[in-house]
């Protein structure tokens, strides 16, 4: 799903109306019916609900929804912070169709009186004082209004966005923001919907009336939703055998870091992949053998330190053969030996590759041999392994993430996905997607060799669909990471709970990918 500027989103309702011919009143009334419908659906205890509304268009959002909840037997009490007279085109249109009578609030004064204090109590707000065409910052009476809201008990509702965040910030927001329980816009995300943890629950986008080729961006940027995912989850032929779904070939693991190997080998089979082989040193393969039995294993001349010696790649040559896929570097090792023999590996191999970890550090210094044209290479670095594949500092890369992606995508003609909080997806195009699943508790060690196997398992599914077997290995990473912090807690979590989680992960993908609303957590 693109995510458009504020500019750009009131240019896609212009077009909407005068090249598709929807009305902007129309657009209007589908947005304040679907924010009644959200509220119909997860908050239906709600006997009484205010909603505050400003004079524009998003104050018009709110007035529908009010009298739409009106509508289904619900206690509406609007505030209006403006004087009726104020309001222009829709927004007053839509003000003349309130069911009841309506607050209107001239200063903060009126805000103190006997009048406006009794009909404050509700057991839900609705936020519709400002919408994405604010800018920063907010005062006076809208402000004051919003401290009610976040002062109070009751669940607030943005419509839109919430009052008061710039809706262009890809960062944390500054100044009086108000509080938001859940998010819906409409039509298609701003950045602040993605990058700026606008609410502690849910944002959902609602389409009103803009068909796809109204929806226009300059960003190249794009937020992955399980309807995007969808035609890659679907249920299995009943014809089916392990020859359809791909074979995986790890390279990785050593002595003290077998576990890194296993865990990629395995999850590329827990994501769906028909074979996984790990190909690691002699000396770490029974550990390695020992972790699952669905494994195969293959071993590999060693270092003296237990690493792979740079003199296995014929036979990994001969092993890459008839693969679907490799992925090399979990556990692999930083041994200059072993580091020699990646760089031999990747330069040979025209199967599709990841590379991850170790993998990655093997060409710090020398990522002019870092190439993926005419095949298919993705790469998974962590924000350190970014820094030194880009010969940065973590905190430059950390500063501009999605420009530092893209320009080393763009540069070595491969696929990013660099990790993190809202994890980046980038074409060597420059076009991204921006992952919304995952948590804190995936802040512990394995959880990026968990990743790299469910991205070799996917594209050994999907050879012909890299991109999108990469979107889906990273949504389904984060997704199963949230299912098991619902059960194990964030500080608890390991990695190899995520391969537990995985098949909620994907029974939760395939449902929400049905749903009328597009949403994702904050």
């Amino acid at each position: 799903m693109k995510i458009v500027t504020a500019t750009e989103m009131r240019a896609i309702d212009r077009a909407t109306t005068e090249r598709f011919g929807v009305s902007s009143l129309t657009l209007m009334e589908n947005a304040g019916a679907a924010v009644a419908d959200y509220v119909l659906t997860h908050h239906a205890a709600a006997r009484r609900t205010v909603v505050f509304c400003g004079k524009g268009n998003n104050g018009g959002d709110g007035f529908v929804a009010a009298r739409r909840l009106h509508q289904k037997g619900k206690t509406v009490q609007v505030i209006l912070l403006a004087d009726p007279s104020e309001l222009r085109g829709d927004a007053a249109v839509m003000f003349g169709k309130l069911p009841a009578a309506a607050i209107a609030l001239h200063s903060s004064e009126e805000l103190k009186t006997d009048r406006v204090r009794l009909s404050l109590p509700a057991d839900l707000y609705l936020d519709a004082i400002l919408g994405t065409g604010f800018k920063p910052p907010v005062s006076g009476l809208y402000a004051d209004a919003i401290a009610i809201m976040n002062a109070s008990q009751a669940p607030v509702i943005g419509i839109d966005i919430p009052s008061g965040a710039d809706a262009d910030a890809m960062g944390p927001q500054t100044g009086t923001i108000a509080r938001a329980d859940a998010v819906v816009t409409f039509t298609a995300p701003r950045p602040a919907h993605v990058f700026s943890l606008l609410t502690a629950g849910s944002t959902y986008v609602a389409g009103i009336g803009s068909p796809d080729e109204a929806v226009v961006s300059g960003l190249h940027l794009n937020v992955i939703t399980a309807r995007d995912l969808a035609q890659l989850l679907g249920a299995r032929s009943a014809e089916s055998n392990k020859g359809l779904y791909g074979h995986a070939l790890v390279v990785g693991g050593s002595v003290g870091k077998a576990g890194a190997a296993a865990m990629a080998g395995m999850s590329a089979l827990r994501t769906g992949a028909g074979l996984s082989t790990v190909a690691t040193a002699q000396s770490a393969l029974s550990t390695v053998a020992g972790f699952y039995p669905e494994l195969m294993t293959e071993p590999l001349p060693g270092t003296d330190t237990g690493t792979i010696a740079k003199n296995a790649v014929d036979r990994l040559d001969e092993l890459a053969k008839g693969k679907t896929v490799l992925a090399i570097g979990p556990g692999i090792s930083r041994h200059p030996h072993t580091a020699e023999l990646v760089r031999t590996l990747v330069a040979k191999c025209q199967a599709a590759l990841v590379l991850d970890a170790d993998g990655l550090n093997a060409f710090e210094g020398q990522t002019n041999e870092l190439n993926g044209k005419n095949r298919s290479l993705v790469i998974t670095p962590h924000p350190g392994e970014m820094a030194r594949l880009a010969g940065c500092t973590v905190a430059d890369v950390q500063k501009d993430r999605l420009g530092i992606a893209r320009k080393f995508a763009s540069e070595h003609d491969l696929i990013v996905v660099l990790k993190g909080h809202r994890t980046l997806v980038v074409r060597p195009d420059g076009e991204a997607w921006v992952n919304t699943t995952g948590n804190p508790g995936m802040s512990t060690g394995g959880t990026g060799d968990i990743l790299t196997g469910m991205v070799a398992g996917m594209i050994a599914q999907h050879p012909k669909d890299v991109l999108l077997a990469v979107l889906a290995a990273v949504h389904l990473h984060g997704l199963a990471g949230d299912v098991m912090r619902e059960s194990v807690g964030e500080p608890s979590l390991v990695a190899t709970d995520l391969l537990r989680g995985l098949p909620e992960a994907f029974s939760r993908t395939r449902k929400i990918a049905q749903e009328k609303m597009v949403h994702w957590e904050g």
